[in-house]
């Protein structure tokens, strides 16, 4: 069975109205792709909400602050209140943007490195963990950027090698997939 057809039937053997999915795993693993695929094939009437970490990290060297953004100001207080929000970062200038509202009333995907952490895991109702091999992933995330990720690969990888180590985010996870 292909990943997106596990996630797609985890998230229906789920049996929450509005369930939040967290989707994580190193860069160019294909969280965006799953994503894509999990929202447009969503299993219930209701389209699922869609938040890439890539919007709100606060620069290249923001993965752990991305990764506490999405637990204090969005799953945090979605969980508590039915609302929670998120702060888009503007790369070009380099500076936070909009914040954008996000409501308990329609299921929740959010995807990116750094999404399932310690603090996120206990606010979701279904935590994938993706990966593939390490060539590829780079292949891929590179490709993807058009040039743009190569200077930061390193720093990134590291960062998020860190977050491995300190998270723990395989361990939290309920799907293991590997593309």
């Amino acid at each position: 069975m292909r990943p997106d057809q596990k996630a797609i039937e985890a998230v229906g053997a789920l049996g929450v109205r509005n369930p939040i999915v967290l989707i994580d795993g190193p860069s160019g693993a294909g969280k965006s792709t799953l994503a894509d695929a999990l929202a447009s094939a969503w299993p219930a009437d209701a389209s699922p909400q869609l938040v890439r970490l890539d919007d709100l990290y606060p620069g290249w060297g923001g993965l752990a602050a991305g990764s506490h953004l999405v637990a204090t100001e969005l799953l945090g207080p979605l969980r508590a209140t039915g609302a929670g929000r998120w702060r888009s970062w503007n790369w070009a200038a380099e500076h936070p943007a909009d914040w954008h509202e996000v409501g308990a009333d329609r299921p929740l995907i959010v995807e990116g490195c750094g999404a399932l952490s310690q603090a996120s895991a206990r606010h979701a109702d279904l935590r994938i963990w993706l990966t593939a091999d390490d060539a590829v992933r780079k292949r891929r995330a590179l490709a993807r950027d058009r040039g743009a990720f190569d200077a930061h690969w390193d720093m990134w990888d590291a960062q998020f090698a860190e977050f491995v180590r300190t998270q723990h985010p395989l361990a939290l996870a309920d799907l293991v997939l590997r593309v």
